[in-house]
């Protein structure tokens, strides 16, 4: 059952969730407010459980035409995550929904289990043009429901029996379970992935991402895929000004000694609904620095809590952003991390035959 409106939920009932209430849906009319009135209290109240409800989409391959990505399609085989990061910008996509990007956003799940048939068919259009596929672009697809639903294999079953070039996202350890198919993949130049790091700090990591793996089986992941033949990428995102942004460097040097072949990074963005929880989570957890990160989060994006103008969000501006983008460059080129990827190959791409085809004679 969704709940809306700045009511901070009993830790208890929230154990394993990265923020504390459902702020209101911004397109709602209407604002909730609560008032206690003394006849119901939270600790009366069962734990917050993850509810799934599926969806049948017409289409799964979304295109975009942001000059700051370097892909212009992608495929999220869920809406939502119950990785529960406080800090991620997807939380406001869930608006869209009709739910909060709270609680609701790490809660209330939407998965797409027709999303391999679905991503079949459109690949097998005479009009499809072949580009590099993006998945975890806006939700982890490798989030522990992924365990038991499988959506995310089976749409890299459909790209591996295509020939389809493929890049993944993930904090997930999970993806370690389809190394059978990345392996292969990257050996041909067909796959990818980035292995996001936030930080190297256990307690940090579990208050800030809860439900995400530890730092360090997130670096053996990396080591697991490189030594299957998939190249990785370690991604130090999102770096947090006054908060984690001092270990960029320990990040990079770790994910270089677990075979991590590139490197990158973003600075922290707060869009829409996220500022205020990301305040909200700040005060709960480190009351002593919240203004300090603040002013700093500010610094980096024109005064603001979060600037989306291209060519800025992702990198920020001001003295405190350009400090951190020569750190990175000094750090990555010492560890050889400053470098592209190659790109991947486009060329092999084929439509695999179906019953009552007509055989090639060539």
């Amino acid at each position: 059952m969704g709940f809306t409106g700045a009511k901070t939920v009993d830790a208890d009932r929230r154990r394993g969730r990265g923020v504390s209430f459902n702020p209101d849906n911004r397109f709602e009319g209407t604002v909730r407010e609560f008032i206690d009135d003394g006849w119901e209290a939270d600790d009366d109240l069962p734990p917050i459980r993850t509810e799934v409800q599926t969806e049948r989409p017409r289409k799964v391959i979304t295109k975009n035409t942001s000059p700051d990505l370097s892909f212009d399609r992608s495929i999220n085989p869920y809406r939502g995550c119950e990785h529960g990061c406080v800090y991620c910008f997807a939380r406001p996509s869930h608006a869209y929904l009709g739910l909060s990007p709270g609680l609701d956003f790490e809660t209330r799940l939407i998965a797409r289990p027709d999303a391999p048939v679905v991503l079949e068919k459109e690949l097998a259009s005479k009009r499809y043009n072949v580009k590099l596929i993006a998945m975890g672009t806006n939700t982890d697809p490798y989030q522990p429901v992924e365990k038991e639903m499988q959506i995310t294999r089976r749409i890299l079953q459909v790209l591996a029996a295509h020939q389809h070039p493929v890049g993944i996202v993930t904090k997930g350890t999970l993806i370690e379970r389809d190394i059978d198919i990345l392996g292969e993949m990257g050996r041909a130049g067909l796959a990818r992935v980035g292995i996001s790091v936030t930080t190297l700090d256990p307690a940090l990591s579990r208050r800030m991402e809860p439900r995400c793996p530890a730092p360090a089986r997130r670096l053996r992941t990396i080591e697991r895929l490189v030594k299957a033949g998939c190249p990785v990428r370690v991604m130090a995102s999102p770096m947090i000004p006054g908060l984690t942004d001092h270990e960029l460097e320990e990040i990079l040097s770790a994910a270089k000694d677990a075979g991590a072949t590139a490197a990158s990074y973003i600075m922290l963005r707060l869009p829409h609904e996220v500022s205020e929880l990301f305040r909200d989570w700040l005060g709960e957890h480190y009351p002593d620095r919240a203004g300090r990160v603040m002013a700093r989060v500010r610094e980096a994006h024109g005064g603001k809590d979060y600037d989306p103008q291209w060519g800025k969000r992702l990198r920020g501006e001001g003295v405190g952003a350009e400090l951190l983008s020569q750190r990175f460059k000094v750090v990555s080129t010492r560890l050889g991390l400053n470098r592209d990827l190659p790109p991947l190959r486009t060329d092999l791409f084929r439509v695999p035959e179906k019953a009552g085809d007509q055989l090639s004679f060539f």
